[in-house]
Formats: structure tokens, C-alpha cells, sequence
């Protein structure tokens, strides 16, 4: 899975990167969506079950599959084996450069994180199925983190550049996902649980991963939305944006402010919908932790959750590991540290290329100093770290001695948001290529 891993075990600590590369691997092949779907959906026959869930699909008129996200191709795959022919029309909407093609449903690459024309094409195609079900049709739905992004339909009056130009501002901000989405949700014709209303009365069983953080409902297309136009106005005004946005969403989201006809929808009582989960952060990092366990290390999930500034969680997470080395607490090595989660990067004005897990291990080695008693992997399990073609990074107790040799700056290029150059040149950038999941961001810390 890792492409480069040989070159990632050629330098530094080699033992301990090679316990570290095996055990986020390990995380990741837990995360597997296709495998977790065909765990989940049992055929016999005519008769399909999801769990205690039954379908005699001879009573079914037609069956659609519609996709969104980074993760969706591999769930649409297995539907797509498992149904067959069965299979009336479909169409999902994966990044671009996944160039995996099916033979009965469409799959379109699209613009991540920035949406292009193609995730309007997506979105567009998608919405006109859902339109086409009827009563006795059911619509089977893989919806996972990333669709926000690859797919959307800009509101009346807004342009697909005013969503480029917002996008790229929100995620520059340091805005948590959560907030960027409270604002893209109330920008677009299918997000906010209307993809679910377009979709009325067919039923609606989605396939998703667990990865919403707290009180953050997901997939977003086929649920309810506390958030509102205000919510969205006052995310923007918190990070400074309202007077930079493009004035078509400011006067968008001020005129319709209080607008319960075009708010999100607040309810789904009464529609035919069910969610099944195939993959979360829980069972990645239950995943890694047997690894690490098996390979001799004593395991500790700290959180599955973690938010938070990269750098700063990487100085944080830096401070747990040398109290550990110093102290023998809160845990004794030889230990593993495991933790997921999604964190940001707040670029602001700089003009920098890299990404959340990148900024982490590099934050973390600076702050480990010299000692030479561990290495670090980080890394997003969807192989694509930020807006960037590499999945993460790693690190061990040599680094800081190798950048020095090589005259790199960790801290400066860090405020330049650079760290793809820094890992590149360190050799320590890690390769994935694309995955087929997306469930967070993975980190191990190793011990001895």
C-alpha cells in the first residue's frame, strides 16, 4: 500500500519505522469500505439483507446507486458485484486522478478540496436520479467524507468560482470542518438533507463512513441540519472572511437569513431513509492497535477524535511522548501512541504546499529535540494529505540531525507552510496513491 516504502526504510531509525509503517498500514486496510460493505450486505437469491434488514428485491421497480466522496468508489464496487444486473442506473463522483472505472454505474472525477466544473456535472447527474425514483424504487447511496467538495450545486445568483474562491478561503482560515461545512451546506441545491427530500418517496439506504466529528450530522446529504443561514454568516465573520467573500454569497446568505423555504432541511420524519456505516476511526485505530500489540508494543488509543491546529497538536502530542520517555508516565515503553481525527492548518497569506499530517510530524520532531527514542508516522487514510499528492510523513529521534546535514529549517519552512518540501527532501514523505477510504487522519507515535 505503500509505495514508497522501501525508500521511507532506508535512513534513520529502520526498526522503528518499519513497526510504524506496518501498524498505520494495518490501520488502513481495516478501513477497507468495500470489504466492510460486502461484510454488511448478505445476497440470497432475490433477497437482500443489511444487517437484521430485509429486501425481497422482486418487489423492488427499479434499483439506482449514487456516490459521492472519497471513499465511494470502493462501496459502489461492491454494490455493483453484488447486485449485478439487478442494477437499473447509477452514477458516483470520486477525486480526480482515481481513474477506476465500473461497468454499470458512471464514475466521474472531480475537484478536491476545490470543487471544478465537473463536481456541478456530478452533482447535477446524481440529483437527476435521485428524481427519477419512484415509490417502489429504491436508491442505494455511498456518501463519504469528501463529498462536500465533489459534489455541489451553487444556489441561484452564485458561481461555481464564488465556491472556488470561498473554499479556498475557509480552508486558509483554519475554520474545523464542521464550520467549513455549515457554510458550504447553505450554498448548495443538494447538501443539508436535501439530497434526501429530491429523492422522495423511493427509499434512501446509505452506505457512509463513521466519521462525522460531534454534533456534526454526516452525510449531510441525507440528514437533518441544525445549522442555518445565521450560523453560516456568523462562521464567516469569526474568521474574518465576510468582507472578503464574493459579495453574491454574502447577499445570498444575508437576504435569506431567516428564510425557513430555503433553509436546510430540519427534519426527515416521515421519509423512507436508512444508514448503514461501513468503516470509522474507531476500527482503524483498534486495527493499528492490535498491530502494534502483536509487534510487541504496549497500546494506547488516546482519542479517536482529536481536533485541533496540526502544529499545535503535534507539539502537544510531542510533550505526552517525552514525559513518557522521562518519567515512565502516563504509559511505560515500549509503547504505541495512536490517534485520530481531523486537524487543520491555518495558512493564512503564505504561499506554502503541504498538509495537516505533514505539518504534525514535523511539528512533533522539532519539539522531540534530540532524543533518540521513537518515531512518528502521520498520515490522512484517504492517501491524499490536504491538497497535496502525498499521504503523510514520517519521523523518528535521527531527523532533526539529517535536516540540519542538509541545511533544512524545520521551523521556518513550517511558518512558510512548506512541508512537503521538508519531507521530500528529508526523504520522508510517504506514497499511497489513492486508498479507497476515507476515515480520518491516523497518527502513531512508537516508544521504546
Amino acid at each position: 500500500m505503500i509505495k514508497n516504502y522501501y525508500k521511507l526504510l532506508d535512513h534513520g531509525q529502520k526498526e522503528l519505522r518499519k513497526a510504524a509503517l506496518e501498524i498505520v498500514q494495518a490501520g488502513i486496510e481495516k478501513a477497507d469500505p468495500e470489504q466492510s460493505t460486502y461484510n454488511l450486505v448478505k445476497m440470497d437469491g432475490y433477497r437482500l439483507k443489511i444487517l437484521n434488514v430485509e429486501y425481497n428485491l422482486r418487489k423492488i421497480n427499479r434499483i439506482f446507486v449514487i456516490g459521492t466522496g472519497k471513499g465511494s468508489y470502493s462501496i459502489a464496487k461492491a454494490l455493483e458485484n453484488l447486485l449485478g444486473d439487478l442494477i437499473y442506473e447509477g452514477v458516483t463522483v470520486v477525486k480526480r486522478g482515481d481513474r477506476r472505472k465500473l461497468n454499470k454505474i458512471e464514475v466521474i472525477e472531480a475537484g478536491h478540496p476545490i470543487p471544478d466544473e465537473n463536481s456541478i456535472v456530478g452533482a447535477k447527474k446524481i440529483l437527476e436520479l435521485t428524481k427519477k425514483a419512484d415509490r417502489n424504487d429504491i436508491i442505494f447511496a455511498a456518501i463519504t467524507g469528501g463529498s462536500s467538495a465533489l459534489t455541489t450545486i451553487p444556489s441561484n445568483g452564485i458561481k461555481l468560482q464564488d465556491i472556488q474562491k470561498l473554499t479556498d478561503l475557509l480552508l486558509r482560515s483554519g475554520a474545523i470542518i464542521s464550520e467549513i461545512n455549515a457554510v458550504r451546506k447553505h450554498l448548495c441545491l443538494i447538501k443539508g438533507g436535501r439530497l434526501l427530500w429530491y429523492a422522495q418517496p423511493a427509499e434512501v439506504v446509505t452506505f457512509t463512513l463513521d466519521t462525522a466529528p460531534e454534533n456534526m450530522p454526516w452525510p449531510d446529504m441525507v440528514l437533518p441540519d441544525p445549522s442555518t443561514f445565521q450560523d453560516a454568516i456568523d462562521i464567516l465573520k469569526k474568521y474574518d472572511l465576510w468582507g472578503t467573500i464574493p459579495s453574491s454569497i454574502r447577499l445570498f446568505l444575508v437576504n435569506n437569513s431567516g428564510n425557513s423555504d430555503l433553509e436546510t432541511l430540519k427534519s426527515t420524519k416521515g421519509m423512507k431513509s436508512r444508514i448503514f456505516f461501513v468503516g470509522s476511526p474507531n476500527k482503524t485505530c483498534e486495527a493499528a492497535s492490535k498491530k502494534a500489540e502483536e509487534l510487541g508494543y504496549k497500546s494506547i488509543i488516546l482519542s479517536t477524535n482529536l481536533e485541533g491546529e496540526a502544529k499545535d497538536v503535534g507539539i502537544c502530542l510531542a510533550g505526552i511522548s517525552k514525559e513518557v520517555i522521562k518519567y515512565n508516565r502516563p504509559f511505560s515503553p515500549p509503547c504505541a501512541i495512536i490517534t485520530g481525527g481531523e486537524t487543520t492548518v491555518t495558512v493564512g497569506k503564505a504561499i506554502g504546499y503541504g498538509g495537516p499530517n505533514q505539518e504534525f510530524v514535523l511539528a512533533f520532531a522539532e519539539k522531540m529535540g534530540a532524543d533518540k527514542s521513537f518515531s512518528c508516522v502521520s498520515l490522512d487514510t484517504d492517501g491524499t494529505d490536504g491538497p497535496t499528492d502525498f499521504a503523510g510523513g514520517i519521523v523518528d529521534g535521527k531527523t532533526l540531525e539529517s535536516a540540519k546535514k542538509i541545511g533544512i529549517n524545520i521551523p521556518e519552512l513550517l511558518a512558510q507552510h512548506k512541508s512537503s518540501k521538508a519531507l521530500i527532501d528529508l526523504g520522508d514523505i510517504i506514497l499511497t496513491g489513492h486508498t479507497g477510504t476515507n476515515v480520518m487522519n491516523l497518527r502513531v507515535i512508537l516508544i521504546i
